[in-house]
């Protein structure tokens, strides 16, 4: 089990171990064994996976970026699979900063947005909030800030 407690602040980059998958109007929009995960205090890992690994969908520029400062700025993207769409679905990075350089144009996707996201065979359940994009899997243990209340944490 992983306490997110005891993940660090500033986070830490990791590699994923497992396959990662993401299912978006019925079909399998992005897989890959490539990804990497964010670990950072009182979060659940999100997940960064490469654009090459996103084949069964389009991903459109949407409006907006955000500042992590840890990582830089993000930009949003939609993504449209078929007649499906889910705007500002994903975020990248396209000029982080030196310690988080593997995530150069990665994409981290809200598994709330889509029809369900796989880390193994494992389907995860979205970071409460619709703030933060951590992915939920069942070897982590909590509390995970995002819920109501938990902004200030």
């Amino acid at each position: 089990m992983e306490n997110v407690w005891e993940y660090p602040r500033p986070p830490a980059l990791q590699p994923v171990t497992r396959p990662v998958r993401i299912v978006f109007g019925g079909r399998i929009i992005a897989a890959t064994e490539q990804a990497w995960r964010v670990l950072e205090t009182s979060h659940p890992p999100v997940y960064y996976l490469p654009p090459d690994a996103f084949t069964g969908c389009t991903l459109e520029p949407a409006p907006g970026r955000s500042l992590c400062e840890w990582k830089g700025v993000a930009r949003y993207w939609t993504i449209a699979a078929g007649a499906h769409r889910a705007e500002r679905a994903a975020w990248s990075y396209p000029d982080p900063t030196p310690a988080f350089e593997p995530l150069r144009d990665h994409l981290a996707v809200y598994a709330g947005m889509m029809d369900q996201c796989f880390v193994g065979d494992e389907a995860v359940t979205p970071q409460p909030g619709g703030f933060y994009g951590g992915w939920v899997t069942s070897d982590l243990v909590g509390p995970f800030k995002g819920a109501p209340g938990t902004m200030g944490w």
